[in-house]
């Protein structure tokens, strides 16, 4: 099986037989090494004691217990509209970015404790 090959004498025939014969063994071959990788998952799955997912059959990792966060107070205020508000959480919002990319300071959008106590006892 060690012979040196030599396509170029070999007719279309031949060489689609040993193309067929590769393709046979190639098959063989990934089938086995499948086998074997999938066995040694399982034995590592159940060493670590790794959930499967119950739709595709993926490993999923185990999901931390997030910390319940409370209702944030707004921080920010516009003025031109009073009913928009931000808490100084995620994103900023368009009329804060807008504004300071027009030059005015975050500062300038504070809500003052007077303010925000006041606006608490009018609702």
């Amino acid at each position: 099986m060690s012979r040196k090959l030599n396509l170029d004498a070999m007719s279309v025939d031949e060489m689609w037989r040993l193309h067929e014969k590769f393709i046979e063994v190639l098959s063989e071959r990934l089938t086995t090494e499948k086998r074997e990788l999938e066995l040694r998952l399982a034995k590592l799955r159940r060493d670590q004691a790794l959930p499967r997912s119950k739709t595709n059959g993926e490993v999923t990792e185990p999901h931390s217990e997030r910390r319940k966060v409370g209702p944030v107070s707004p921080k920010y205020r516009n003025p031109d509209d009073p009913s928009e508000t931000w808490s100084g959480r995620g994103k900023r919002p368009r009329w804060l970015t807008a504004a300071l990319s027009a030059g005015r300071t975050i500062e300038e959008f504070i809500i003052s404790d007077a303010a925000d106590s006041a606006g608490r006892q009018r609702a």
